[in-house]
């Protein structure tokens, strides 16, 4: 990896932005989480810092830096507010200048600090995201804006081994990064649990365990819906609270309701580090891969968050950008015949 971005601490870029507001008065929209929420973070650190590059998720078969046969909830979500997040790492890496909101989510980034897929890598966990996001804006956010934090699954699948018991619950750093926003001035912010982590289809691997997973994700999800109740009695907050855990459940009982064939079974398989067999009706599949669900999944969680409009309107509003992440309907019910190409490298 190119060591001239991977310098210790943080970055801050700072710009001034006439701030535009959409259809539902926000005027941006930020995005802190992992590979379920990344639109090409991880893919651009891969595909351009490191030496050789090797592009993660590789596309095909995923689409275009997303963990996704297409679309993912933050693109449909955008979408019906009309706003276009930009990369973190397109900030950095090509110049490019957020004029309506900025996406930090990270294939991979533990709850907290660092990066459960590349742990040696100087690669921002989610608290870490929103930390670097605060301090870069002077401690003080647009109230005005929308922003998301997701995360803490990676924690459950690729736990550090050995494991640190001093270390804060998963979903503590989840509620410490929604506390963090709110102590900053943030009004409007949207936060998921987890689906049921025992249910996925890369649960059974030899090293996981359904029945643990299937624990710690309620253990998750009860601990921290108890820790946003403080935040969650504030009127002053418009605290969206996505139940993941639910949405899913009411899939896989009522399939044919939201358009899926197939519950249980990942649509991509991988039979080696370069090839893969996928159906033909992803979008029939609850799973794209062993851990991340289709694109039908995602717009199904977009459709599902119910955002109100904000209380507090902004002319114009100092964005600090921290750039962290280089430094650290029904359908048919036929049944999906499978193609085996190879990956290029």
């Amino acid at each position: 990896m190119k060591t001239n971005f991977l310098a210790a601490g943080f970055v801050f870029i700072s710009v001034m932005l006439p701030l535009k507001a959409s259809a539902a008065k926000f005027t941006g929209f930020y995005i802190f989480g992992d590979s379920l929420a990344d639109t090409g973070n991880i893919f651009n650190v891969t595909s351009n810092l490191l030496q050789p590059p090797i592009p993660t998720p590789p596309s095909p078969p995923y689409f275009q830096g997303r963990f996704a046969n297409d679309l993912i909830w933050v693109d449909y979500l955008g979408d019906e507010l009309g706003l276009k997040p930009t990369l973190v790492t397109d900030i950095l890496l090509n110049n490019a200048i957020p004029t309506q909101g900025i996406n930090f989510a990270t294939g991979g980034s533990n709850s907290g600090f660092g990066n459960a897929i590349a742990p040696n890598a100087p690669l921002p966990g989610v608290l870490e995201q929103v930390i670097g996001f605060v301090q870069g804006n002077g401690n003080f956010v647009d109230p005005n804006a929308l922003y998301a934090v997701v995360g803490g699954a990676n924690d459950y699948l690729f736990p550090q081994i050995p494991s640190d018991p001093n270390q804060p619950k998963p979903y503590t750093n989840i509620f410490q990064s929604v506390n963090n926003l709110v102590t900053a001035g943030a009004k409007n912010i949207v936060v998921f649990n987890l689906p049921d982590l025992g249910v996925l289809p890369g649960s059974n691997l030899p090293t996981r365990n359904p029945v643990d997973l299937t624990k710690v994700t309620q253990e998750f999800n009860f601990n921290l819906a108890k820790d946003l109740a403080t935040i969650r009695q504030n009127p002053d907050i418009n605290l969206i609270e996505v139940n993941v855990y639910s949405l899913v459940n009411s899939w896989r009982q009522s399939p044919d309701k939201f358009g899926f064939t197939n519950t249980t079974d990942a649509c991509l398989q991988f039979t080696s580090p370069t090839t893969y067999i996928t159906c033909n009706n992803p979008q029939e599949y609850l799973f794209w891969d062993n851990i991340h669900p289709s694109s039908q999944a995602h717009k199904l969680i977009a459709d599902a968050v119910f955002v109100p409009e904000p209380s507090t309107a902004m002319g114009i509003f100092g964005l600090g950008a921290v750039a962290t992440l280089v430094q650290k309907g029904k359908s048919k019910k036929a049944k999906g015949k499978s193609n085996k190409v190879a990956i290029e490298s």
